[in-house]
């Protein structure tokens, strides 16, 4: 297994599934991720992801009615800690011209425009197709598990 390596200063965007990983401890994906919470938590990186997130990341939860579940992820994109940026008309923008120029479904581009928007150092994902993104510093954790 590798390991994640994120220098400090970094500003870290992370898209939906690094928070399921996150929040649901995948036993594959947890223990690479954890570092990172624990360099935010010590303010020596920034962590951002887009509102559409707090989106994803509830409707399994909504549709299971699992409270605790929806508290979790609340308690985690609402806090203070992580930056969670509202979709603006740039962005969406910037999400349209994207899409124009890759196979991105509608809240991967929203997700890489939110990024590229905010000068992000890192997008996390488990997304490959992220790459296709020109200007966009894409790392796969598949990619770093297997390394």
């Amino acid at each position: 297994m590798g390991k994640l390596n994120i220098p400090a200063a970094s500003i870290v965007y992370v898209d939906t599934a690094i928070v399921i990983y996150s929040i649901e401890k995948f036993p594959d994906y947890f223990p690479l991720l954890e570092p990172m919470w624990k360099q935010l938590q010590a303010s020596e990186i920034q962590v951002i992801t887009s509102e559409l997130t707090l989106l994803e990341t509830l409707v399994m939860p909504l549709g299971n009615a699992n409270t605790a579940l929806v508290n979790r992820y609340e308690a985690m994109l609402l806090s203070s800690e992580i930056s969670l940026i509202p979709i603006n008309q740039s962005i969406l923008k910037a999400s349209a011209m994207i899409r124009s120029t890759t196979n991105l479904k509608t809240p991967d581009a929203i997700h890489a425009a939110t990024a590229l928007n905010l000068g992000c150092t890192i997008f996390l994902t488990n997304d490959a197709g992220l790459r296709n993104v020109p200007g966009l510093s894409v790392v796969v954790l598949k990619d770093v598990l297997n390394a």
